[in-house]
């Protein structure tokens, strides 16, 4: 079984939001355990151009916010759930989930 980590980056008023939806996909189940995930704070920064809706910010101006940035293993054939359930809810116009191979795990 291949498995990858992701990495998403959110607001910290949606991360118990988060929480719930990669328990529902099954993303962090690592043996007898589940709601497996590690997050840290981090500073993003981006600058929505012209005809964007951000989240935050102002078109043409760059905006820098706190995030978390959330880290969760899942397998790789469940990926393309996971981040359709993601993007529901998250509050971002392009919100950043990088998906990361795996070569070796603690499950492996």
């Amino acid at each position: 079984m291949m498995f990858c980590k992701l990495e998403i980056f959110i607001p910290e008023s949606h991360l118990k939001l988060l929480q719930e939806t990669l328990r529902e996909c099954d993303a962090g189940h690592i043996g007898s355990y589940d709601s497996c995930m590690s997050y840290s704070h981090v500073v993003g920064t981006w600058r929505p151009l012209e005809g964007t809706k951000p989240y935050s910010g102002t078109a043409g101006t760059i905006s820098e916010e706190p995030e978390i940035k959330a880290e969760v293993t899942c397998r790789i054939d469940d990926i393309d759930e996971i981040i359709a359930a993601v993007k529901k809810i998250h509050p971002y116009e392009e919100p950043v989930i990088n998906a990361i191979p795996l070569i070796r795990t603690g499950l492996q």
